[in-house]
């Protein structure tokens, strides 16, 4: 991470830092997917909680995409731990992807 981003607000790198993870399936980063419902965070005490989900309940990396999700969140500064609870209601849909997913899907 570069220095300049260490002066943003620890919620913002930590969005940064989901932002550098791709689903597997689709060529877009899970954060702009809609894939990261909630991102609670104690900055006091360093600790993330984050609820996401997959774009299919048979998604192939189910099993292993929390710990990369937490490896990644972890080695933001200012971060101690990190929890990441797969959640599937609601179901993930398009609708929760941003505009730039959008566009770079040419869905928009």
């Amino acid at each position: 991470m570069n220095p300049e981003a260490n002066a943003l607000p620890l919620r913002e790198r930590i969005i940064q830092a989901l932002r550098t993870l791709y689903d597997p399936e689709v060529p877009v980063n899970i954060y702009d997917l809609g894939l990261i419902y909630t991102l609670e965070l104690d900055e006091a005490r360093g600790t993330v909680h984050i609820q996401m989900t997959l774009t299919a309940p048979g998604c192939p990396v189910a099993q292993t995409f929390p710990g990369m999700v937490q490896g990644v969140v972890n080695q933001v500064p200012g971060v101690k731990a990190t929890e990441v609870e797969i959640v599937w209601d609601p179901p993930w849909t398009q609708e929760r992807m941003s505009e730039a997913a959008r566009l770079e899907l040419g869905m928009a």
